[in-house]
């Protein structure tokens, strides 16, 4: 699995062959990318720091993990039987 200094490496190399209009989009299909093939959020987090556009991903990223984990746990119950 790629590290923290990796997974910045490899977007500093292909960031400059993107549209400045499309590299916001494009960091965060990067980060998605990264996440579905099994990255963990420390090692995106650990990989902050080095471009503004991955950063700006990686947080948003981070907050969106924590978001879903919160309506896992609000909903814990949703198949619970109800005992009228």
């Amino acid at each position: 699995m790629l590290n923290e200094t990796q997974i910045a490496d490899v977007w500093l190399l292909f960031n400059q062959f993107i549209d400045k209009k499309q590299l916001e989009v494009a960091a965060e299909r990067y980060v998605d990318l990264l996440a579905d093939f099994g990255v963990s959020d420390r090692a995106l987090q650990g990989a902050t720091g080095n471009d503004e556009y991955l950063d700006q991903a990686v947080a948003y990223y981070l907050e969106d993990s924590e978001g879903a984990d919160d309506d896992l746990d609000a909903d814990d119950d949703y198949y619970e039987d109800d005992e009228d």
